[in-house]
């Protein structure tokens, strides 16, 4: 089975590869529910969703009946004024078809104005605190994408005591100096608080470019076991983080088949290899 961790301060021991639900946006409640046997099968105990996610909660909705004990829910909302993320919240519990999730999360904050919206007075963390208070969830979490995302978690965590983070970690994201120094101490900070640390991005070989888009991924994954094993076992490599599934149901039994036979990082000679191999390139290169 796949190992478990206990995700910060939450109490909850969630299996150290969750389930990114992006990947039922664009699916049929048949496709979402052969998933659903795929997740139970390996042992997945926590799924990650959004608002955002086209017809993701609603796919999800329907397994809440039998299921919502077996799993940690978490979603997201990327609304930035009080009301709209209230609104958005609400909306999300009726999709979901729940009283409450266990973790909302403000979804990519990390442009300066929106942070400033989103932290202000009249912005969604209040609509978040104020829904902690009705006891519509019980944790509060912020998640960020592209170079800039572990200093804006670094800030969102001085202003407000988040339950968890979310960023892109990859082996060559991680070669960035200035990344990799922002990371680290992002890591380091919510070691210290015992703040839960997901990370996506794992499988990613580059933007897709001119290539025919064969994947519901925005950017083109690894597609080889072999190479999904590397890129998976190095995130899982670094202690005390989660990798979050790729945005693709047809992948996901290779994730989680490689998160269950992990026994160990690979090396950095394994991982040029592969990089130079596969001509993997930045997936958020610095301007």
């Amino acid at each position: 089975m796949i190992p478990k961790l206990i995700f910060g301060r939450t109490g909850h021991e969630s299996t150290r590869t969750l389930f990114g639900a992006a990947a039922l946006g664009r699916r049929t409640q048949a496709e979402a529910d052969a998933t659903l046997e795929v997740l139970l099968a390996h042992g997945v105990n926590h799924i990650d969703t959004a608002a955002s996610y086209g017809d993701s909660e609603l796919r999800i909705g329907p397994w809440m009946a039998q299921h919502r004990q077996h799993f940690f829910l978490a979603t997201k909302t990327g609304k930035r004024a009080y009301a709209e993320a209230r609104e958005e919240f609400h909306r999300s519990l009726e999709r979901l078809r729940v009283d409450s999730v266990d973790l909302l999360q403000l979804h990519n904050l990390v442009d300066p104005a929106e942070w400033e919206m989103a932290m202000g007075d009249e912005g969604a963390l209040r609509a978040a605190i104020e829904a902690r208070e009705e006891g519509l969830l019980r944790f509060i979490g912020v998640t960020g994408h592209g170079v800039v995302a572990p200093r804006m978690h670094l800030r969102s965590l001085e202003r407000f005591d988040f339950d968890s983070v979310l960023l892109p970690c990859n082996y060559l994201m991680l070669q960035d100096p200035q990344y990799a120094a922002d990371f680290q101490a992002l890591v380091a900070l919510c070691r210290e608080r015992n703040v839960a640390v997901q990370t996506i991005k794992s499988i990613a070989r580059g933007p897709w470019g001119e290539k025919e888009h064969i994947r519901t991924t925005w950017y083109e994954p690894l597609e080889e076991q072999e190479d999904i094993d590397r890129a998976v076992h190095w995130v899982l490599g670094q202690p005390g983080l989660f990798l979050n599934t790729a945005g693709d149901i047809d992948l996901l039994p290779r994730i989680l088949d490689a998160a269950e036979r992990f026994a160990g990082p690979p090396c950095d000679d394994e991982m040029r290899a592969m990089v130079a191999k596969r001509g993997m390139v930045q997936l958020f290169p610095r301007e």
